[in-house]
């Protein structure tokens, strides 16, 4: 008999929470939604193959599967690939997104776990607590039944054989052709330079504080590692060279502070990240870098948590199965406050903290707005109730070391009570806003506002502006948060050409009289030149013109200016058209792009925050008549397009060991004017797809159309393919891991046939 009786123990949300029957819930574990169909493979266990054939070694997949990795070898071989070779380690540990999201229509859940090497914990803390992991994959987990090898049927013998002639028609099986291996950026990055600088430490530049992410970091637990590899010493000397001095990292509190009297089950291996952020600490110190933590606090907690004797009265509101710490309680705020002392008496040269307080993370009683909820929260007004959690992360950190920073964030925060919030936070606080917010635009003659996330629309905008006249009345310094490298608008490349518009919003930031800046979020995290911007601007008198003709000279000596100066202006001017709006940056197929498959019938799901694209017009598009949303994205492929001739004409004319670098870059704009031809084709199929159902009267319009639309995506893919294989950046971006990889490219090219094939019926 199951016993449903839960044990307290360790590891999951901090406090493991571990079944007697050793059979932890995951979320979305009871879907009944249906997974999408497998075309054009002629059966899912030949999609499951294929998808991972250049991920997963052959010998997991046929424990997966029940079966011999001989019989998995032969189905592989059947539709064109060539027995594996070896796979990398790195899927493992920088690349477990990506192999999960494209199993996640194929496997159930006990089979996902066998295929990562998961356990059910640790899954479940990847998928909750690693960047809002289960909102990017849609809130859903569909329901797969067991997949289990079964020797092919005659007929698909026959269709393998069918995908295997198209790669070999198309020229695109690609695999004797020379592919830089996945996460070579890697190493690459990580090795130190010639030059050991800190020219971050410029006293000239208006912005006192720097900061950012890394470009390739371990976002769920980086500290854990006893090398801290998300931060290694040649990014960290290449960040410090493009003007950064500060960088941040994610961790949850209970899983870095030490186990109390009143929560002894808190803090397993704290000693272990304790350590990493030592070893980080001083390590960046040596390129005049400080560390940051990001805090996100106290994270809400399972109802097991709060079955322990004593802690009913510490419970809060809820929301999916998770329930807040109070943060009205003495108990919970002192945990908070006497952890961060902790941490910050015990890692000397901690640089500070920033806060959010209104996240996708339920926190506060007040941080969902649901404080009508709690006994005593309700008897408080939400101004009070966010500014007493920030002042009791400031006391904390200031007790540990009255030297370390505290950033306060406005992200989330309701507007209506900034001003109560902000007049109540301590004084030695430095405040934070997004700089474009609620930026007026007009794009296509559609107006709008820019919620955050945009490096189309140069701010500060008017909510940053309004908050940060209130901080400075309050006594607080203030901070710009900004995407400098790329944004959600476009972010599979390591950083957008967009100089023009990068220098004019840290222009403009000059002359607004804010201390500082972070330059990103988890994305747009690359040592770029856009990033030198922020330091080499000197204050609002300064000639953008300057600014940007020094860097260029930098990269390409004095011949390159003129063309370099043409091809940035080109990129900026086709971005700025892009049709911003929050919702396409999030539910858009930008990032997927030419990977994005083709649907002969509606998948019937939405697309989710950056995520799965899947087919939905709609989401893609927000705010934007259909007409207006291509034409715009047409407008910024062309702009993509004319700087990338231009790049052409710099590779001729800089200096010779300039050359390759030049040709790398070209390469991954090339790859980004790519996805915006692809949205347009992705766009008109669907459209033509959806107006063929709604009118019989015109199907073989429609098909024409579609006919039209997916050879060209056929063509965009077989361009794309040896542009992923040249760069392994390309596509990749740190908290989703790989969008795509070659092989996604190259299903899309029989996704493509088999859909003109159908369509020629």
């Amino acid at each position: 008999m199951k016993i449903s009786v839960w044990l307290l123990s360790v590891a999951i949300f901090g406090c493991s929470l571990i079944h007697a029957d050793d059979v932890i819930p995951l979320p979305g574990e009871e879907g009944i939604k249906a997974p999408l169909g497998c075309e054009p493979f002629p059966s899912s266990m030949h999609a499951f193959i294929w998808r991972n054939w250049s991920v997963v070694p052959v010998a997991k997949l046929s424990e997966v599967l029940k079966t011999t990795p001989d019989n998995v070898t032969q189905v592989a071989v059947s539709m064109g690939l060539t027995p594996q070779s070896r796979i990398l380690r790195e899927w493992k540990s920088e690349g477990y997104i990506t192999v999960l999201r494209r199993n996640w229509h194929l496997l159930p859940y006990e089979q996902l776990l066998v295929l990562l090497d998961f356990s059910r914990e640790k899954l479940r803390e990847h998928l909750i607590e690693n960047d809002f992991l289960f909102i990017k994959l849609g809130s859903i987990k569909p329901k797969c039944d067991l997949l289990l090898y079964h020797k092919p049927k005659a007929v698909e013998k026959a269709e393998a054989g069918e995908i295997a002639a198209w790669l070999k028609e198309e020229g695109a099986a690609g695999l004797s052709l020379k592919e830089e291996p996945r996460f070579t950026f890697i190493p690459e990055l990580s090795l130190p330079g010639p030059q050991n600088t800190k020219s971050n430490k410029d006293e000239a530049s208006p912005f006192d504080l720097r900061l950012i992410f890394s470009y390739f970091a371990d976002y769920a637990d980086p500290l854990y590692n006893p090398e801290v590899s998300s931060y290694p010493d040649g990014l960290l000397q290449r960040l410090s060279e493009n003007g950064v001095n500060a960088v941040w990292v994610h961790t949850v509190l209970r899983t870095l502070a030490p186990p109390t009297k009143e929560f002894p089950e808190f803090g397993k291996d704290y000693q272990k990240r304790i350590a990493g952020l030592k070893v980080l600490v001083k390590r960046a110190k040596k390129y005049g870098i400080d560390v940051y933590i990001y805090l996100n606090e106290p994270r809400a907690m399972p109802q097991e948590f709060f079955d322990v004797p004593g802690r009913e009265a510490l419970k809060g509101t809820g929301r999916n199965g998770l329930y807040t710490m109070c943060t009205s309680t003495p108990e919970v705020r002192q945990w908070i406050s006497d952890s961060l002392a902790y941490i910050f008496k015990e890692v000397d040269g901690l640089g500070g903290v920033f806060t959010i307080t209104a996240s996708e993370n339920l926190t506060s009683c007040a941080s969902h707005r649901l404080q009508k909820n709690c006994p005593r929260c309700s008897q408080r007004s939400y101004a009070d109730i966010i500014a007493e959690v920030n002042t009791t992360i400031a006391e904390g950190v200031k007790r540990g070391n009255p030297d370390a920073r505290t950033v306060v964030w406005d992200w989330g925060w309701d507007d209506k009570y900034a001003a109560d919030i902000i007049a109540k936070l301590p004084k030695h606080c430095w405040f934070m806003s997004v700089s474009e917010w609620s930026l007026p635009i007009e794009r296509g003659g559609i107006k709008s506002k820019v919620g955050e996330y945009s490096l189309s629309a140069p701010g500060p905008g008017p909510r940053a502006t309004k908050h940060w006249e209130l901080a400075r009345a309050a006594g607080l310094k203030t901070v710009a948060k900004v995407q400098a490298g790329s944004t959600w608008e476009f972010c599979v490349i390591p950083y957008l050409p967009v100089m023009d518009l990068v220098a004019e919003h840290a222009h403009n930031l000059s002359g607004a009289d804010v201390d500082g800046v972070m330059l990103s979020w988890s994305l747009g995290c690359y040592p770029s030149p856009n990033l030198k911007i922020f330091q080499k601007i000197k204050g609002k008198e300064q000639s953008v013109d300057d600014v940007l003709n020094e860097i260029a000279e930098s990269l390409y000596g004095k011949t390159g200016v003129p063309l370099a100066r043409q091809a940035w202006t080109a990129f900026s001017d086709g971005f700025k058209e892009y049709p911003y709006h929050i919702s396409s940056l999030y539910r858009g197929p930008q990032h997927m792009g030419p990977a994005n498959p083709l649907c002969l019938k509606p998948t019937g799901y939405s697309s989710t925050m950056v995520g799965f694209p899947y087919d939905d017009l709609k989401g893609w598009r927000s705010i934007y008549p259909l007409d207006v949303w291509m034409q715009q994205i047409t407008k910024v492929q062309h702009g993509f397009e004319k700087g990338c001739v231009l790049y052409e004409k710099l590779a001729k004319v800089v200096d010779a060991d300039k050359r390759g670098e030049v040709l790398r870059e070209l390469t991954t704009y090339r790859a980004a004017t790519l996805h915006f031809e692809s949205m347009v084709n992705q766009a008109k199929f669907i459209d033509a797809r959806d107006k063929m159902v709604a009118d019989g009267q015109n199907r073989a319009k429609y098909v024409n159309i579609m006919r039209e639309a997916a050879s060209a995506e056929l063509d965009v893919a077989k361009r794309m393919l040896p542009l992923v294989q040249d760069d392994s950046r390309v596509g990749y971006e740190s908290s989703n891991h790989y969008f795509y990889i070659p092989q996604d490219l190259r299903e899309k090219i029989i996704n493509c046939r088999y859909v003109l094939a159908q369509l020629g019926k």
